[in-house]
């Protein structure tokens, strides 16, 4: 069972390499990498050129942005389970064959969401993040946990969707999963942590310019409408924090975690050694 990766690169010079050196220190055999830079400046290229002999396809070309861009990857991925990390994040060591291990003993299942430790640029934990099964309804109403970086999926369901939307600049992989679930995809979770989601300033996810602002309302409304068949109202607020609230009677350990790492992390910052754990 090959799995193909997608990594998208653009000025992220500071954690390329290991983002890159987690994916082919993989000990899962059957693996293609695909990374994809539209442009880098910041040194990038050369770092990817380094490796050039253990990654199996790289794209230079400009694209319309990071959705275009994993796209071009998966467009030439020859893989049966697709996933993608950013050039700022990682896989944990062993990942790929617990994910291939999980789809080969549960051949129903279209998507697997696997557990995902959250930390800053100099490696301090910041929380970890229990992924839950996805359906629309939850998914728009905020009651379920999702991170991309533990997300992988079968070919040809990515292929049934269209892939990418390239017009969501800033939530791109959440509209992936929501358009899965909607057209009748199955969802498990792998009860591991086999990713590392880094959140620093010059990351996408925490941008605060009021431009992206205003692009992130907007696609959670279009992806609101989407899943629900019609625009929000006043009542949604009401029922969105009852599905907040379900989240967590579902997952009284994710509660758990949770409120040890809001209380006792931001009173005594957890340092974790990003290289010990990509080291295993």
């Amino acid at each position: 069972m090959k799995i193909s990766i997608v990594t998208i690169s653009y000025n992220q010079a500071r954690f390329l390499e290991q983002a890159i050196c987690s994916v082919i220190n993989q000990d899962y055999p059957d693996k293609e990498y695909i990374v994809v830079d539209p442009g880098s400046t910041d040194g990038s290229r050369e770092i990817i050129e380094r490796y050039r002999d253990r990654i199996d396809k790289i794209i230079f070309e400009p694209d319309e942005g990071p959705a275009d861009g994993l796209n071009k990857g998966f467009a030439q991925a020859t893989g049966e389970i697709f996933g993608f990390i950013n050039s700022d994040d990682a896989l944990l060591p062993g990942a790929l064959s617990r994910v291939a291990r999980a789809f080969a003993e549960n051949p129903e299942v279209d998507v697997i969401l696997g557990y995902v430790y959250q930390v800053d640029g100099n490696g301090r934990l910041i929380k970890r993040i229990r992924t839950g099964k996805i359906n629309p309804k939850r998914f728009v109403y905020g009651g379920v946990n999702f991170a991309q970086q533990g997300m992988f999926f079968r070919a040809h369901v990515f292929r049934r969707v269209g892939g990418f939307n390239i017009k969501n600049t800033t939530s791109w992989d959440g509209e992936l999963a929501l358009d899965m679930a909607l057209s009748g995809a199955r969802f498990a979770v792998l009860d591991e942590y086999i990713a590392i989601f880094r959140l620093h300033d010059r990351s996408a996810s925490k941008s605060s310019d009021m431009d992206r602002m205003k692009r992130v309302v907007e696609n959670h409304e279009r992806c609101f409408v989407k899943a629900m068949g019609r625009n929000r109202r006043a009542i949604d607020k009401i029922v969105r924090q009852l599905f907040r609230f379900d989240k967590w009677r579902r997952d009284p350990v994710g509660l758990v975690i949770r409120l040890y790492d809001m209380l006792i992390l931001s009173l005594r910052p957890r340092y974790i050694e990003i290289r010990s754990l990509l080291d295993g």
